[in-house]
């Protein structure tokens, strides 16, 4: 394909010369054919084709930017002197060819001379525009290079962070399903042997799903019952879960394991410190191209003060949802009107994931 565009490039300037010498020779009086415009011009044109073959590998080599760029500017002076030379040979030999073919020949040296006179100079110039642009291709494709390095490192430096935040998450959840387990052990053997079975599914689910940024939200709602699950065993009558998820919403990607230390902060806060029973609320809908999560429980709020300090759930849910959409979503957390701290989540509607794997 590049040899083909090459072609296509010399012959495209040959065209245009050939148009230039043909209404130029009618203009002066001295018009000549079509097919004889296009054979000088082309011949011209095809010489330096050949010529340029060598000027970008000199340019290639003794570049003007190397350490040794006063060497290397000296050997291009002379290089373009021989090349000029060597062009006024090429094209006088070919020239003779040419003459035979409209039954007109000349010698060498006639053909040679004027050429000399005529074109020496401005071959100078064709040689080094063949190296500007041989250089202005080289900085171009290291700049694409260095870009494509730049974005590579900035994907791998995010991918390594949300792995951190990830493996930061997943202790914390074991640990504190453990302890819950611990606490239970002592009440009742037969519910902390079931959390334990629970527990162990959902360390499958997080081993499968590590690679994964992100999940379809339906993906994420299935994790949060095993979840759930464990927690009832804990809580029994006193944990009431309800879900108001439109259908539209399920297949949404949404971050891995994010609504787990949503709905743990919920029960935290607004059934461990309650006697009655606890209500936890799921929401999620789009609307106009974005996904609406809301978690809602029955607790007390945030308070006159706010919130002191988010815990390890919290602050790492803020940093993952930082680090896949930037500046590109929200993540609030108020009181509500009736009571009971509210978690409200907004998200781009996505069809794929950000990143391989996910």
């Amino acid at each position: 394909m590049r040899w083909l565009l090459g072609v296509a490039f010399w012959t495209l300037i040959g065209l245009s010369f050939a148009s230039q010498f043909y209404l130029s020779s009618a203009k002066a009086g001295l018009p000549v054919s079509w097919g004889q415009a296009v054979s000088w011009a082309l011949g011209d044109w095809y010489v330096w084709a050949l010529l340029s073959l060598p000027i970008v590998q000199l340019a290639r080599r003794f570049r003007f930017d190397a350490p040794a760029w006063q060497r290397n500017v000296g050997i291009h002076l002379a290089a373009s002197l021989v090349c000029s030379m060597v062009y006024v040979v090429l094209r006088a030999l070919l020239g003779q060819l040419q003459s035979r073919w409209v039954g007109a020949p000349v010698t060498f040296a006639e053909a040679f001379d004027p050429l000399v006179v005529k074109t020496f100079q401005f071959n100078l110039l064709i040689y080094w525009v063949v190296v500007s642009v041989s250089h202005a291709f080289s900085y171009y494709r290291q700049f694409q290079e260095r870009a494509l390095r730049a974005s590579e490192l900035e994907k791998r430096l995010t991918e390594a962070r949300l792995q951190a935040l990830q493996m930061q998450l997943n202790p914390h959840f074991l640990f504190n399903t453990l302890n819950a387990i611990s606490s239970l052990m002592h009440q009742d053997v037969k519910a902390a042997d079931r959390m334990l079975a629970r527990l162990a599914d959902l360390l499958r689910y997080t081993l499968d799903s590590t690679n994964a940024q992100e999940v379809p939200l339906r993906k994420e709602l299935a994790f949060l019952d095993r979840y759930l699950d464990i927690e009832r065993s804990r809580f029994g009558a006193r944990l009431r879960v309800e879900k108001d998820v439109a259908p539209e919403a399920l297949n949404v990607l949404v971050p891995n394991l994010m609504l787990q230390p949503l709905v743990e902060n919920a029960i935290k806060h607004g059934v461990e410190r309650k006697t009655r029973e606890g209500l936890i609320t799921l929401g999620a809908r789009t609307v106009q191209g974005r996904l609406l999560i809301e978690v809602r429980d029955n607790g007390p709020g945030l308070g006159p003060e706010g919130l002191r300090r988010e815990g390890i759930g919290l602050s790492n849910t803020r940093a993952r949802l930082q680090q896949l959409y930037g500046a590109d979503h929200r993540f609030e957390l108020k009181t509500a009107a009736e009571g009971g701290l509210v978690v409200e989540i907004e998200l781009p509607v996505q069809s794929r994931p950000v990143f391989p794997g996910g």
